[in-house]
């Protein structure tokens, strides 16, 4: 392999199954993922930006032991009722993300702030529309922490509880991934970036994930170029599309110039090869033997 794209070995055949009317295509779930980002000191040659990065379990049926950011699936409860909310209005995200209603806009974004407490524990909230929480460590944040992932409290009731509003000025959507149709598991995802706040301090606390690090984009990405990093195409696209930023607050000013047309992949036959693309990402382009070899 020469890089670390994640390519499992049974895409060929479920391509073809779909393409023969064999598969029907699973409707993708919506989902939303968080690159976290702090400003480091800047090394030879490199930006001072870094991101944080967990690598999945090799165990996990999706992307193991790809490196991915903290993120999920949105809770079908992040739309039922209007949230303790600051900074753009829900009218404004829902223009932005490219979805219809206001309730899926405030879905999608509640999706990225809550999975990026609970995979990473830190928090996009504060007591005001122009403060957020210096310290989510502790017993009782951690008994919260918990109780969202196992679904038994939602993250309005969380939100409430502790008296905070989500702080939505935080986040900036950078891009949207679909899921390839022939995929059994498939995710409608809204990448955002967001800096670290002052005072807290990311972990490990995703049952799915073995490692946490921090790293420059650029060297992420020259880890993938190298094989020694597995990714998915939309991370490697995302690292490298933060690559030329100096700080947080440069990468937050420029996610407004991001193009948020959703990105899927395509199939198609030339000759005896069966191709796989993304439109617009050249690089991931894997063509395929139809004897199903790689």
């Amino acid at each position: 392999m020469s890089n670390g794209q994640w390519y499992p070995p049974e895409w060929p055949a479920r391509i073809r199954a779909l393409a023969g009317g064999e598969l029907t295509a699973v409707t993708p779930r919506r989902a939303a993922t968080v690159m976290l980002l702090r400003d480091e000191a800047p090394g030879p040659g490199t930006t001072g930006l870094a991101v944080h990065m967990l690598r999945r379990r090799t165990s996990m049926a999706f992307a193991g032991g790809a490196y991915a950011y903290p993120g999920g699936g949105v809770d079908p409860r992040d739309d039922d009722h209007l949230v303790r909310w600051a900074g753009p209005s829900l009218d404004t995200w829902a223009g932005r993300l490219g979805v219809g209603t206001v309730a899926e806009a405030q879905a999608v974004v509640c999706a990225a702030v809550r999975e990026t407490y609970e995979e990473a524990g830190v928090l996009l909230a504060g007591p005001t529309a122009d403060t957020v929480v210096s310290d989510t460590t502790g017993a009782d944040w951690e008994a919260d922490r918990e109780a969202l992932v196992a679904r038994e409290l939602s993250f309005a009731d969380f939100l409430d509880r502790r008296g905070l509003v989500l702080r939505s000025d935080l986040l900036a959507a950078w891009a949207r991934w679909i899921t390839p149709a022939f995929e059994p598991r498939r995710y409608d995802t809204w990448f955002f970036v967001a800096a670290l706040p002052e005072g807290q301090r990311t972990r490990n606390a995703s049952t799915e994930a073995d490692r946490a690090v921090w790293i420059r984009p650029g060297d992420a990405a020259d880890g993938y170029d190298r094989g020694e990093l597995l990714m998915m195409p939309p991370t490697v696209a995302t690292l490298r599309a933060l690559r030329p930023y100096g700080t947080a607050a440069e990468a937050l000013k420029g996610a407004d110039a991001q193009e948020l047309a959703p990105v899927l992949a395509e199939a198609r036959m030339e000759g005896d090869e069966l191709v796989l693309s993304w439109p617009g990402h050249e690089e991931f382009t894997k063509h395929v033997p139809t004897d199903g070899g790689s």
